[in-house]
């Protein structure tokens, strides 16, 4: 995952056509194994095809975006109830996404009904669809294992993070 990560970042960042052997010296990989990463990106639509080249795609890049830290100060701090914390802090999307995956599910409920991850998706994140996936959660008054296998399912869909393996 890493290695694609760092080829859709440096896609991201390059503003010109390069030749392959400098793209794979930018993501410290030899050719072969860039080009095995493009194909895996290209067949995940996390990248393009153009001319005679590669671009990044909206997915690719907010699969990119998901991968961002938070600014400090603005990490996400779960609790199972007031006054109880975990030792779990989301500093992005993907620490989000890993945390609900294992945490204890009554953590979930807690912040779901509460807008929490509602308020911390839309602030920190600027993630405002996602935002609207997690009211749309409460509003189906989604609990325990149902509400962490929907936000993961929504999560997936959205920001594509099973694809990156």
């Amino acid at each position: 995952m890493k290695e694609r990560l760092k080829v859709l970042k440096v896609m991201s960042e390059v503003t010109g056509r390069l030749d392959l052997n400098e793209f794979a010296r930018m993501v410290e990989l030899t050719p072969n194994q860039t080009i095995t990463h493009m194909q895996g990106l290209l067949k995940a639509n996390f990248l393009k095809k153009m001319g005679g080249g590669y671009g990044i795609t909206n997915a690719g890049r907010a699969v990119l975006k998901a991968f961002s830290p938070v600014p400090a100060g603005m990490e996400f701090h779960f609790y199972l109830e007031i006054g109880q914390p975990t030792s779990f802090a989301a500093t992005s999307l993907i620490d989000f996404y890993e945390i609900v995956k294992q945490i204890d599910a009554c953590s979930l409920d807690f912040h779901l009904y509460r807008g929490d991850f509602e308020k911390w998706v839309r602030t920190a994140l600027n993630e405002t669809e996602f935002a609207e996936d997690l009211a749309s959660m409460k509003k189906a008054t989604l609990t325990g294992e149902n509400l962490r296998a929907e936000i993961v399912k929504v999560a997936e869909a959205r920001y594509g993070f099973e694809k990156l393996t």
